[in-house]
């Protein structure tokens, strides 16, 4: 058993700051894997239940000020500040700043949006030091017993930190779930995006229940049965998984199913808005996790929900006439729609990636993604395999592996659409995703008409397929057209 170091000047290898759960379990995680932990919290009592119910896990050198936490940390000092995002993160750099020393190295561990992140590095620069913007999923447990990393910064800064974080990271297969993702922001941008996948999971996985229960009148312990038997095949991952627990969950208070006692508000913090405002900065159509974005924020307007109740009705109840068919589209349609979001989202990551000069290997984002953290799911291995075999591909889409999936589904999915709409169900993230697969595939979208209509109002120009250039009709003189 190791022992704690009250006091200790320049010994710990690394230092965490802020110890709510998150940044509590991260620092056990490190101490078990034999890193020397310099510990510091606002408030002290955290710093002091740490050590009383989990001081002998490892090696901690507590502190109750930044300066003495400061003062225990090894050159190259490595300070993980796990805070709240934005102002309370900003305040805590702020302190540290002017006790450190030119090399040393603040990790934010936290969930910042990427472009603040941008901007901490630059005016961290300016002090000689490194900061690093480092995502980190898998929640409290992955937190304790690892997580899968995604760090950005400098090459230096990993490497001083790639030895601490791959060791501490969940393994797969021999292979650490961490890798450096690429300099600056890179690390909180992917993040970021892997957050919006999990929302666009998450709609998914929610549509998907409620088209069975909605659609044949099956009750969540039912329904639990049939997720964990998809657990066993293509649809593996910890999603499905804890879905299954979930919906076999029943109230201790009332004896009803878990999910009834709910309220069917769903919350957010901002990481998938976050992705769709980026997606749209950069032009790419990411409408699952669009989709799933707004269908959280649409469970929240309450009272608009029940006034268009009160004016329109509820949806009718009917149910589907083959059950056991109906449940075997649902899953081929979801899997086929998961295949389709993962892959919007790893052309989000291309587009930053490329817009800002990281170089993301994405490759490597799906195998750090296969254990550890929230989206991890046995078909990463493919998204992987995919980009090892051609790096360069236009989309995940086109990988044969892929095709093969979408195609072996998508008859299914459009029957589980069309049932949707037949019986009153929102299935919002299914429905765009195909739509999206559907213009993909068309040789000719009416955006030729779009086109026409913005040139016709605003003089905005248009391109003809058959010549160069950009012309313009004149719509309200003769017709002619001019090239402009």
């Amino acid at each position: 058993m190791a022992e704690s170091a009250p006091t200790a000047s320049g010994t710990a290898t690394i230092g965490v700051t802020g110890l709510a759960v998150m940044g509590r379990n991260l620092a056990r995680n490190l101490a078990r894997h034999g890193f020397v932990v310099a510990l510091h919290n606002r408030t002290q009592a955290r710093t002091d239940s740490l050590m009383a119910e989990h001081g002998d896990e490892g090696t901690f050198v507590p502190s109750d000020s930044t300066a003495g936490f400061v003062a225990s940390l090894q050159r190259p000092r490595a300070v993980i500040v796990m805070v709240q995002a934005g102002g309370p993160t900003g305040a805590v750099i702020d302190e540290l700043v002017p006790l450190l020393e030119p090399g040393d190295i603040i990790i934010d561990c936290g969930n910042a949006h990427y472009t603040d992140t941008m901007r901490r590095e630059q005016a961290l620069q300016a002090h000689g030091l490194h900061f690093v913007g480092c995502g980190v999923s898998g929640g409290e447990e992955g937190a304790l017993h690892g997580p899968s990393i995604m760090p950005g910064g400098s090459d230096e800064s990993y490497a001083k930190l790639g030895p601490i974080f791959e060791t501490i990271a969940a393994q797969v297969d021999g292979t650490p779930c961490c890798v450096h993702v690429g300099p600056g922001a890179a690390g909180h941008f992917v993040k970021m995006v892997h957050n919006g996948i999990e929302y666009a999971d998450m709609e998914l996985i929610g549509e998907a229940y409620d088209l069975i229960r909605t659609g044949t009148g099956a009750e969540p312990a039912e329904i639990a049965e049939i997720f964990r038997t998809w657990n066993q095949g293509e649809l593996e991952s910890f999603l499905i998984e804890i879905t299954a627990d979930v919906l076999a969950h029943v109230d201790p208070g009332t004896g009803r199913p878990f999910v009834d006692v709910v309220k069917d508000e769903a919350e957010q913090k901002g990481t998938g808005r976050w992705t769709v405002q980026s997606a749209l900065d950069l032009g790419i159509p990411i409408t699952g996790i669009a989709e799933a974005v707004f269908a959280r924020s649409l469970s929240g307007h309450a009272g608009q929900r029940a006034a268009v109740r009160d004016a329109f009705g509820t949806t009718a109840a009917n149910t589907v006439d083959d059950r056991d068919g109906f449940v075997e589209d649902v899953r081929r349609a979801l899997y086929a729609a998961k295949v389709v979001a993962y892959a919007q989202g790893f052309d989000h990551i291309r587009a930053g990636s490329d817009e800002y000069g990281w170089d993301v290997d994405l490759g490597a984002m799906a195998t750090i993604w296969r254990g550890g953290c929230i989206i991890r799911a046995r078909f990463l291995d493919r998204i992987r395999e995919a980009y090892d075999d051609d790096p360069g591909r236009p989309t995940l889409l086109v990988a044969p592996s892929f095709v093969d999936a979408v195609q072996a589904g998508v008859d299914s999915w459009r029957r589980v659409v069309v049932v949707a709409a037949d019986l009153g169900i929102p299935a919002p993230a299914f429905g765009s995703l195909l739509s999206y697969l559907d213009a993909l595939r068309r040789p000719r979208l009416p955006a030729a008409l779009t086109q026409g209509l913005r040139d016709n109002f605003g003089a905005h120009t248009y391109e003809r397929v058959d010549r160069p250039g950009a012309f313009h009709t004149l719509w309200a003189e003769d017709g002619s057209e001019v090239a402009r």
